[in-house]
């Protein structure tokens, strides 16, 4: 089944949309259940800071069907800007359709407009074959780093 998809810049009116589907991918990943209200609130702290960073949303007749966000980090190496992909999810039944790539066309497309952007990352579960698959398959490399993590109180 073809569907009709655009894909914009997130606004406002999005926000329940995507912490909808930012629970959806946590709980499909990592069986994890966030708080709404938290992820409500995240959502829209991205929307109203745009230091923070940025969504882009597929729309199919109106409804969110997919959606990631972009976040930045300055490479003092590379005295540039990555762009990170970060809370990707795209619903079921629009997947294996280049929702994914059409996302990525437009992330790619921004980024290249401005010069101080030097960069698109992205991370992965490492059992996740299918979607290392595809961001291979879109031009993007495996790199050789591990990711680590540490947690402080709130």
């Amino acid at each position: 089944m073809q569907h009709e998809i655009r894909i914009r810049t997130a606004r406002s009116g999005d926000v329940e949309q995507i912490a909808e589907l930012n629970a959806a991918m946590a709980w499909e990943t990592e069986r994890t259940q966030l708080c709404l209200d938290t992820l409500t609130r995240g959502v829209q702290a991205v929307l109203d800071n745009p230091a923070h960073g940025f969504y882009a949303v597929a729309e199919n007749d109106g409804q969110v069907v997919g959606c990631l966000m972009v976040t930045f980090e300055w490479s003092d190496w590379r005295c540039g800007q990555f762009w990170w992909i970060q809370s990707l999810y795209i619903r079921p039944p629009f997947r294996k359709q280049g929702v994914f790539r059409r996302l990525h066309e437009f992330v790619e497309a921004q980024a290249r407009r401005r010069p101080e952007v030097c960069g698109i990352r992205l991370y992965v579960e490492h059992s996740n074959h299918t979607a290392q698959h595809v961001y291979e398959h879109i031009g993007m490399r495996l790199l050789p780093y591990r990711m680590y993590e540490q947690k402080l109180p709130r």
